[in-house]
């Protein structure tokens, strides 16, 4: 991967990882399926007056903004509400890559090379860690949450990477359109007209910041950057950078949120980083050592 391809994915890493605190204080204002409206309403205006549609199919833009949109950050945002830390969210949320390596296996005939796959274990053990000592601000419904939305969130990964070499910003642009009816649709039917009116009436400016954020920054920027990445690399070497995304949100708890850091949390981060160092620095590390014999 060029240099400047590394220092992108880590810019998407920054945005993603910091993002969990900007969530955390837009959902203390917002329902979570209205301010997951909210998000793509600000990923689509007015951004979709100027920006022309990639020349793919309706069908990928769909798929990308309803596995994206209504199935990744509105179960995320449901279980942030009331189930899981921020910190605990970034960490279950990183299962994506296990379930897009995977799916990418199974559909688009992508192989696992030995070495990612000691990584990927030790990922695995980083994730069991996890699982083991959850305490009392996590809940097993906010787990099955974050899981699903790990999952959907590997589809939406698949989806992009069959879109091909496309534009991205415009292909994010425009599958926001997608993930916004059923996003608003449930919104009115689960939090009622009400609650929703009340929320956009009596939100103050750093909740509706929040919501710019996540429309702007993290969603074009970082999801459109991530899929560009995606378009261009092998899925393994791309999808276990997230991995870092745990960490910086984890960080970033602690300092902004007064989230605890056991030392549980450590070992987890530990094991994650262990992993992602594996399938990211390996090849370079062995052909620096093969061209040393050459």
């Amino acid at each position: 991967m060029p240099i400047s391809h590394l220092l992108l994915t880590l810019a998407v890493v920054m945005v993603w990882g910091t993002n969990f605190v900007v969530i955390r204080y837009g959902l203390d204002e917002f329902p979570p399926l209205l301010f997951a409206t909210l998000r793509f309403a600000f990923s689509l205006l007015p951004w979709v007056l100027v920006v022309k549609r990639p020349a793919v199919p309706w069908r990928h833009l769909a798929g990308n903004g309803l596995f994206l949109g209504f199935g990744m950050f509105g179960l995320l945002f449901i279980a942030m509400r009331a189930d899981i830390t921020p910190g605990v969210a970034s960490i279950m949320a990183q299962t994506q890559a296990f379930f897009t390596i995977g799916l990418a296996m199974l559909f688009l005939r992508e192989h696992l090379h030995r070495y990612q796959g000691v990584g990927l274990a030790l990922c695995l053990a980083g994730l069991a860690v996890l699982f083991a000592n959850v305490d009392g601000t996590v809940t097993t419904r906010g787990l099955a949450l974050t899981l699903a939305a790990g999952l959907c969130w590997a589809v939406a990964n698949l989806i992009a990477k069959r879109a091909g070499k496309v534009d991205m910003l415009g292909f994010m642009v425009w599958s926001s359109l997608f993930a916004i009816p059923p996003l608003l649709a449930c919104s009115l039917w689960l939090e009622g007209p009400q609650s929703v009116l009340a929320a956009v009436t009596a939100a103050s400016w750093p909740a509706w910041a929040a919501a710019v954020w996540q429309g702007v920054a993290n969603t074009l920027f970082g999801y459109g950057a991530w899929n560009w990445l995606l378009a261009r690399h092998p899925t393994a070497a791309i999808a276990p950078f997230s991995l870092l995304v745990p960490v910086v949100a984890i960080v970033s708890s602690v300092l902004l949120l007064d989230e605890a850091l056991p030392i549980w949390k450590i070992q987890a981060m530990a094991l994650l980083m262990s992993g992602l160092a594996v399938i990211a620095l390996w090849p370079k590390l062995r052909a620096l050592r093969m061209n040393r014999f050459v």
